[in-house]
């Protein structure tokens, strides 16, 4: 059961990152965004996939919601990562924008 409330917080989670993704990618701004926010999610995410690891290693994390788990704490990292990039190619253009 709390394999499958986790799941479901990650899936929760991980369903807002692509709206994330396409705003920042729309609107080609920076501003309102918070790259110190979205750093420490992406270590949260980091300590999840470390603790899953670990889970692993001692044969605790054996059955599918485990591996689902897992699944969605890769898939949203990868997404806050691109979020991220995303906001340092929208700071190089307000900044250019700015200079104009």
């Amino acid at each position: 059961m709390t394999d499958l409330l986790e799941a479901l917080m990650i899936l929760c989670f991980g369903l807002s990152w692509p709206i994330s993704i396409r705003k920042s990618w729309t609107s080609r701004t920076a501003k309102g965004k918070s790259l110190f926010f979205e750093f420490f999610i992406w270590i949260g995410y980091v300590f999840g996939i470390i603790r899953k690891f670990m889970l692993w290693s001692t044969g605790a994390g054996t059955g599918w919601l485990f591996y689902l788990g897992w699944f969605f704490y890769v898939l949203n990292i990868v997404e806050i990562t691109i979020d991220m990039a995303l906001y340092f190619r929208n700071v190089k253009l307000d900044k250019e924008r700015d200079g104009k």
